[in-house]
């Protein structure tokens, strides 16, 4: 019991030793090698804890040649930028001044709604407040907003006071801000947010209309919000935004 006790203090030490190696990444930050290596340190460094019969050398011998091997790469990737985009990938723009890159989210292999939830996560609810998203080669998204949607600063602030005329009434005609909905993505139609908006089949035909689409599956994205401001994107092209006033009429 002693000796497993022992083993399991050596590997643990062992395993710190290694990550304080790689440096202090976080998980979600890893690049595709980073994590391939971390999994097999998990994997290679159970055995000699919970194998007696197994030398403690056939563990840490692994576990040494890995670090050698990561320093290598990531050598190999600081040096070379062909290599770095093959061993790495590199940054892939999903989101541009037309809209979604439908291509680009198909050879990542992500959908509409892993999309949304990356934005929203970014803070943004709305794909027409975002002027680029971008993923990046660690799979986080970072997002560039329009100027109108872009964070306030202490010189927008300033700027704003200096030229601003804007008065108490104008800003009680400003509508309430609302998450919009997903009504169709990647040309299939969400029934359920339909019916959350208060919509029929027959309204989203007539918005398709308006927006020169003939077809459901022609449709990347169409988003609505609680003021019936519509976000539409087809497969190809760039995006419309459109007014829908709930009486069946596109405006």
């Amino acid at each position: 019991m002693l000796i497993l006790v022992v083993r399991a203090i050596v590997v643990y030490l062992i395993v710190l030793i290694v990550f304080r190696l790689m440096g202090k990444r976080q998980l979600g930050q890893m690049q595709p090698f980073e994590l391939v290596l971390t999994l097999i340190i998990a994997d290679l460094a159970t055995i000699p804890m919970a194998e007696a019969s197994v030398p403690i050398l056939h563990g840490v011998i692994p576990l040494l040649t890995l670090v050698v091997l990561h320093y290598f790469l990531t050598l190999i990737t600081r040096k070379s930028e062909i290599l770095n985009k093959v061993i790495s990938g590199k940054p892939v723009i999903v989101i541009n001044p037309n809209g979604v890159d439908y291509n680009a989210i198909k050879n990542l292999n992500i959908s509409i709604d892993d999309l949304f939830e990356s934005i929203r996560g970014c803070g943004y609810f709305s794909l027409d407040e975002i002027q680029y998203a971008i993923v990046e080669t660690n799979g986080t998204v970072n997002v560039l907003a329009k100027k109108d949607f872009s964070p306030v600063t202490l010189g927008n602030i300033s700027e704003t006071l200096k030229n601003s005329s804007i008065s108490e009434k104008k800003l009680e005609n400003i509508d309430e801000t609302t998450i919009p909905m997903t009504l169709i993505a990647e040309g299939k139609i969400n029934k359920n947010n339909l019916k959350l908006a208060n919509l029929e089949k027959s309204n989203v035909e007539e918005i398709l209309k308006e927006a020169n689409f003939k077809r459901v599956k022609d449709v990347l994205i169409l988003t609505i919000d609680g003021n019936g401001k519509i976000y539409i994107q087809g497969i190809k092209g760039k995006y419309q935004t459109l007014t829908y006033n709930y009486k069946k009429e596109v405006v």
